[in-house]
């Protein structure tokens, strides 16, 4: 980073490389409220392509595209299922409810993964007059607050026969579906399959300044962009930033493994120091999660005064992420400064 400062707070605050800024530069335009931009119309069929589905919005965030496609499956007065800890039911400012009429219950797994004996229990598809009638389910692959675990492929495809003939859909926030597909070696595709709406997002470990895709079918997609029209969100020579977000597909997915390696080795040296804060054999993609309890606060301050950026995401947490600004010399750096503050 040109700053000299380590930010390990998000995968968000990478900078578009060299080429990356070229290839924006370079990018052929039109007007995308028109449907005329041939750069954002290229990348919506490729990532439509790449998830397996007929095809794919182009969309400002993550927050938006999630938006979109549980508008798409859930009612006003209906509700989604998801993980407690899910980033739509935790970190998007309550948008289902405010702007849709969506509400939620939520399940706990320990790793944030899918939990098929709690959703026997908690899935009412027709609840009747006078309760909530369950209208979808939220996974999220990688989890975010759960330290960047992966879903097993089989868990995902035992949930998609679990609502088999209910009428309950499944939607895949998927922003770090890239880091899952290269942690695992598993097809972005083989998950998506299963999901009637998927969110992808270009601007988290692919390093692209802005933009994330909801992807599924031609009707759902049609209608998600009058909703993303409706809510404000059209956009006029979008190109640019999709241009982004090709290059990014093309040169900055398999390097998510070196993100991966980072994170494993932050999280070794700091479990050299003390092995309670985390287990490095469990951090499975970029993100490492460091159980501080009341020492959250003061690492994070004598990290960040020595040049190491880290965030609080929970009572006592401390998450960092990995991502391509990020050296192996950085990570190295940080894992030192952190273990150094842990210390004490």
């Amino acid at each position: 980073m040109t700053t000299g400062m380590i930010d390990l707070r998000s995968d968000t605050v990478t900078r578009p490389t060299p080429g990356m800024l070229a290839a924006m530069s370079r990018a052929d335009t039109g007007d995308d409220v028109y449907g005329e931009d041939p750069t954002v119309m290229a990348l919506e069929e490729r990532v439509a392509d790449l998830l397996g589905h007929e095809a794919a919005l182009f969309t400002v965030s993550g927050s938006l595209a999630n938006i979109l496609g549980v508008r798409a499956l859930v009612r006003a007065g209906q509700e989604l299922l998801c993980e407690e800890r899910a980033h739509v039911v935790r970190a998007e400012l309550g948008a289902h409810a405010a702007w849709h009429g969506v509400t939620t219950r939520t399940w706990r797994h320990p790793d944030g993964l899918i939990d098929l004996e709690a959703l026997r229990s908690l899935m009412v598809p027709d609840a009747g007059p006078y309760l909530v009638s369950t209208a979808a389910i939220a996974v999220e692959n990688t989890h975010n607050f759960a330290g960047g675990t992966v879903h097993p492929l089989a868990d995902v495809a035992a949930l998609r026969e679990l609502v088999a003939g209910t009428g309950v859909r499944l939607h895949l926030d998927g922003a770090r579906l890239w880091n899952a597909q290269v942690a695992t070696g598993v097809p972005a595709r083989d998950c998506a399959q299963h999901f009637d709406t998927v969110a992808v997002c270009l601007s988290k470990g692919l390093g692209a300044p802005v933009g994330s895709l909801l992807a599924g079918s031609a009707d759902i997609v049609a209608e998600a962009r009058v909703w993303r029209k409706r809510l404000g969100a059209g956009w006029r020579q979008a190109g640019v930033l999709a241009a982004a977000g090709l290059y990014a597909l093309d040169h900055h997915i398999d390097r998510l493994g070196e993100d991966h390696a980072h994170a494993r080795s932050i999280a070794a040296t700091i479990a050299d120091v003390d092995p309670s804060v985390v287990d490095p054999e469990r951090v499975q993609t970029n993100i490492v999660l460091l159980r501080l309890g009341e020492r959250a606060g003061h690492v994070v301050e004598q990290a960040g005064a020595e040049g190491v950026l880290a965030g609080i995401v929970a009572p006592g947490v401390v998450r960092l992420i990995t991502h391509l600004d990020v050296s192996r010399d950085a990570a190295e750096r940080a894992g030192t400064v952190l273990a150094r503050a842990i210390k004490g």
